[in-house]
């Protein structure tokens, strides 16, 4: 019984004598590992040259301010919702009378936690939030955490600093080299 029409002809042609010893593989192999030699080295010297990670990369969270340095977040909880590895936590609580300069809804977020060894950068809360609060920045990489009480991340290393403000280019306005980037720092 034939399972398939599709059938194919095997040649028992008689290997040559190199053939027989490999010499044609050999060389071949050893050409392309010469080759190797003379090509431009895909290493950067990473301390002093930083590689440019893209526009659509997702590294480290910020909490952004509003032009007047008030906090975006009110703590709708969204972001928690929407995270699948369940690595943000919050507490919300109402703003006080002369806190306005500070918060920019009646609700803000009192605490706002983020457990860096659970998140997994997906940036689900980024997408979910309705003020535009949760940035994953595309230009800073998560520093390697030493111990593990600095994995928790709370609004003391999320806030937006107003000195270092943080905006996110369209992808048609990048004009970088890979070892170049264009960080894009501006009021927004």
């Amino acid at each position: 019984m034939q399972l398939t029409n599709r059938s194919k002809q095997v040649s028992n042609k008689e290997m040559t004598l190199a053939e027989k010893m490999y010499l044609p593989a050999i060389v071949g192999g050893l050409a392309i590992t010469i080759s190797h030699f003379f090509r431009k080295k895909p290493t950067i010297q990473y301390p002093e040259v930083k590689k440019y990670l893209g526009p659509i990369y997702r590294g480290h969270h910020i909490l952004k301010r509003d032009e007047q340095g008030r906090e975006r977040c009110t703590a709708c909880g969204l972001c928690a919702v929407a995270c699948p590895a369940e690595a943000i936590s919050m507490v919300a609580a109402e703003r006080k009378k002369g806190e306005e300069n500070l918060y920019r809804e009646e609700k803000y977020a009192a605490v706002y936690e983020i457990n860096m060894l659970r998140c997994i950068f997906c940036g689900l809360c980024e997408e979910a939030c309705p003020k535009q609060a949760v940035y994953l920045r595309h230009d800073l990489m998560v520093p390697v955490f030493q111990e593990r009480d600095e994995v928790i991340y709370g609004k003391d290393r999320l806030v937006e600093n107003m000195n270092d403000r943080y905006i996110r280019v369209a992808n048609s306005e990048v004009q970088t080299t890979p070892t170049e980037p264009s960080l894009t720092r501006a009021a927004t």
